[in-house]
């Protein structure tokens, strides 16, 4: 009896694991999984604390059963907020590669946005993990251009920064010139000095029409709705066709 080839039985590194359970479309399986089991612990807690609630009225007094209702309801605010907070401790690019910024870009309506049912509160800081590292993986091109539209609106925003920035590419682009023209290569001591020089006004220039502020505003909002929606964002299979042997293999479109 012939078996199919099980990455489970093997001792294989983490990546290759990982990118096992990519093709096969089982991350989108434990995302769903987990969401699911604490959608169904939430309405169990719920009912065992309504019973509660009601067999204490029934002993004791109201209040008893309105504290412990309240007890379950902190608790729940607490656990979201550790959710929460636990993404700020997180590095969203850790699993990031070069390759992922390679192909097309995902569809910014059908797989970026997607609809109402594409997201929900992840149930744990695990989870949230999980959402965002394979998240900024399927859709980093996505998030480099929602940064490349934050910077010019910054600097749309702040025209004195826009000048300097093109006074800056101006700047480096006579001295290609002149240094083409010049033949500079031949003489290294002065190609060194002005690229000293372009680099100090360079500096001067940057500072003195805030590009900096600008640069930083557009990395703090661009990060902020990153972290926001890839940990929101449902692990939700692209197209997918079988394998000869029956795995299912995701196609990133």
């Amino acid at each position: 009896m012939a078996f199919s080839s099980n990455p489970l039985s093997l001792s294989v590194p983490e990546p290759v694991f990982e990118s096992w359970l990519r093709d096969t479309g089982y991350l989108e399986i434990l995302d769903q999984r987990t969401t699911d089991l604490h959608r169904h612990s939430s309405t169990a807690t719920t009912a065992a604390a309504s019973a509660s609630s009601s067999d204490a009225a029934a002993v004791t007094n109201s209040a008893a059963a309105a504290v412990s209702i309240s007890n379950g309801v902190f608790v729940q605010i607490f656990s979201y907020l550790g959710t929460l907070l636990s993404l700020f401790t997180l590095n969203p690019f850790a699993k990031l590669t070069s390759d992922d910024f390679s192909g097309d870009t995902p569809s910014w309506t059908r797989l970026f946005v997607g609809s109402l049912d594409s997201y929900s509160f992840p149930s744990s800081p695990s989870q949230a993990r999980l959402r965002v590292h394979e998240n900024v993986k399927r859709y980093a091109r996505n998030y480099t251009s929602l940064f490349l539209l934050f910077f010019a609106c910054s600097l749309y925003q702040k025209l004195l920064a826009l000048v300097g920035l093109i006074l800056c590419l101006a700047l480096w682009d006579v001295l290609k010139l002149c240094g083409d023209r010049w033949g500079l290569e031949q003489r290294p001591v002065i190609r060194q000095s002005l690229i000293r020089i372009a680099q100090c006004a360079t500096a001067v220039i940057l500072f003195c029409t805030n590009v900096q502020m600008a640069l930083i505003s557009a990395i703090a909002v661009s990060y902020a709705v990153m972290i926001l929606h890839a940990s929101f964002r449902k692990l939700t299979p692209s197209r997918q066709s079988t394998s000869k042997d029956g795995n299912r293999r995701t196609l990133r479109s």
